[in-house]
């Protein structure tokens, strides 16, 4: 295990190149070749550039799918084409000095590749800031509404299907909110999203300043470089046209001419692919501080595409790196750094330890542009390896139709389904089902034991927090991430609702069955009517949480729910402090199981 093979792959990136590094066993490095010669067998790379869906899926209903979301392929070089349309409409919202900020209103592949770009970039001089609101989270909403000035905030809505729930409450909430100080509201608003969609009759019909058709043959976790992320790059200020360069020139490095084994796409591809089949299906994503939010997009990706059929490639993102000590046999490490990073000692200890460790090296923050194209084209080839459709999500509508059913139960009888709880102590109060339900004694502390007791090698717990995503939320989240490792050896993730329905949610139901997953959620300080439902944010959310649970019992899931009380902060830490204690972490020097 310990004699770790070296590959190395080039690629194009900028005026620079961008460089790969592989660090793997020796039997999964012979495996990655295999991979790479069976698809220069079935003539792959070629295949792909051609659009060919047989690659993945004989059936005619699947590859009717797949030949409406391979647009992805082609669309950096035609959005580059374009770019000078964007930068004009961009520099006609700066000189209008009316804008201090510029809020997508978006989920999952319409909001992801903006966060990205926000974090990632930041504020540029004399343009305006970034925000992305992706939740329907109450507080949240009150927290971008005491940031901004409605009338100086272009908003942008986006839906590749112009159906999605939340861009449309979104529109709703903040068009009314425009509207009642008598200004012009459609000027502060653009849309983007597919031709003929729903959502462009609605911008229409409230004369929104611009809309964006975008191509509709992309899928939504595939659409970073389409308008969905180059629209708010412009807009933010960023140089696009370099994105959609670097974009271009990592498309080039994945042609059909270049030798497979030079093909980055294609080397990440089987090196995902290979780990996954060989039980290494825990891609952690590795980042330095610059490149942090990156691992949001990837996730989405990664999950939405591969899980499926009861298969799938875990991504782990934003997990503190540890010591080899604390991470069992099923990981891949992928490291993406920016060029002059310093050298991550962590990284190499895992290597002598012999887990497999990616290095992707960036020449600046605009190899961006390449770096979601190089994914993009390795989930495709990743896919294909497992045997499965990555441009489908079978599952996501499950949940959609959850929340749906929950809030026509609400129309009709002013309240949402009471859940049954499992046990309650004046503070919390625990959901669960199944065997945990039946075995807890009604003891709160006994509901988690029995929940925790079920994690095995090999699993991965996730903490799905419909919460307020606040800096002091997510440290205690990563707290209580910390702790399940150190104590389980096993990976976790953590995401928030619903922004991870549209991300992780298609994983959680239709990949294989190893998540541990723990929601939480606790009354809402605020609340806001939503123009033109019976409903509020609150009950919006509540019937999305519920929805999520009810979709995870169904596919036989183990998942509780933790309400936390009235006091985030002190049943976050209530929370941790039990898990702790459940899963002996005062004990775990001791009995943690060793690596074999």
């Amino acid at each position: 295990m310990n004699d770790a093979g070296n590959e190395t792959g080039k690629e194009l990136g900028g005026d620079g190149v961008q460089q790969q590094t592989l660090a793997l066993p020796l039997e999964l490095r012979d495996a990655v070749r295999d991979a790479l010669a069976d698809a220069e067998e079935v003539d792959l790379i070629d295949r792909l550039w051609n659009k060919d869906a047989s690659l993945w899926k004989s059936e005619p209903a699947q590859q009717k799918i797949i030949n409406n979301a391979l647009g992805w392929l082609t669309v950096p070089r035609q959005m580059l084409a374009g770019a000078e349309e964007l930068k004009t409409f961009a520099d006609t919202v700066r000189l209008s000095q009316q804008f201090r900020h510029v809020m997508v209103c978006g989920m999952g592949g319409s909001s992801l590749c903006p966060e990205v770009l926000r974090q990632t970039f930041g504020r540029q001089p004399d343009f305006p800031e970034l925000l992305v609101l992706d939740s329907t989270d109450p507080d949240t909403i009150n927290i971008f509404a005491k940031q901004i000035d409605v009338q100086h905030c272009l908003f942008i809505v986006a839906s590749k299907s112009g159906t999605t729930t939340e861009p449309i409450v979104f529109h709703k909430f903040w068009y009314d909110r425009l509207a009642q100080t008598g200004a012009n509201a459609g000027d502060s608003f653009v849309a983007v999203t597919d031709p003929g969609t729903q959502m462009v009759k609605a911008a229409q019909a409230d004369h929104f300043r611009k809309i964006f058709l975008n191509q509709p043959d992309i899928g939504g976790r595939y659409s970073a470089l389409s308008y969905f992320g180059m629209a708010p790059a412009a807009i933010m200020g960023l140089d696009v046209a370099e994105l959609l360069k670097r974009a271009v020139a990592a498309s080039e490095s994945c042609g059909a001419e270049a030798p497979i084994d030079e093909n980055p796409a294609a080397l990440l591809g089987a090196t995902m692919a290979e780990c996954a089949l060989a039980g290494r299906d825990k891609l952690t994503i590795v980042t330095d501080e610059k490149l942090a939010s990156v691992g949001l997009w990837i996730e989405q990706l990664i999950a939405e595409s591969t899980g499926k059929e009861g298969k799938g490639i875990i991504p782990i993102a934003g997990e503190p790196l540890a010591a080899p000590a604390s991470y069992g046999d099923d990981r891949l490490f992928v490291s993406i750094s920016v060029q002059g990073a310093n050298e991550n000692p962590q990284l190499k200890a895992l290597e002598a330890e012999g887990h497999p460790v990616v290095h992707r090296q960036l020449n600046d923050v605009y190899d961006l542009g390449s770096e979601f194209f190089i994914w993009e084209m390795a989930t495709a080839f990743a896919g294909w390896r497992l045997g499965i459709n990555p441009f489908d999500q079978p599952n996501v509508q499950e949940s959609k139709d959850a929340t749906k059913a929950l809030l026509e139960k609400f129309k009709s009888e002013g309240k949402l389904p009471e859940q049954a709880a499992s046990a309650s102590d004046g503070q919390f109060t625990v959901y669960a089902g199944g065997e945990v339900a039946a075995s807890s004694a009604g003891l709160v502390e006994e509901v988690l034991r029995a929940h925790c007791a079920t994690i095995k090698p090999g699993d991965y717990v996730a903490l799905l927090a419909y919460l307020e995503a606040t800096p002091e939320h997510t440290a205690a989240l990563q707290g209580i991430r910390a702790s399940v490792r150190e104590a389980t050896q096993v990976a976790t993730t953590m995401g928030y609702g619903p922004r991870f329905l549209h991300s992780t949610g298609q994983l959680h139901k239709g990949g294989p069955d190893s998540g541990v997953f723990i929601q939480i959620t606790a009354p809402d300080k605020v609340d806001f009517p939503i123009p033109g439902e019976p409903y509020t944010f609150s009950i919006l959310k509540d019937a999305q949480a519920l929805g999520d649970f009810q979709s995870l019992l169904a596919h036989g899931r183990r998942a509780i729910r933790v309400d936390l009380g009235k006091d985030v902060v002190a049943g976050l830490q209530k929370l941790s402090e039990v898990i702790t204690q459940v899963l002996g972490n005062e004990e775990a020097g001791a009995s943690r199981p060793s690596r074999p």
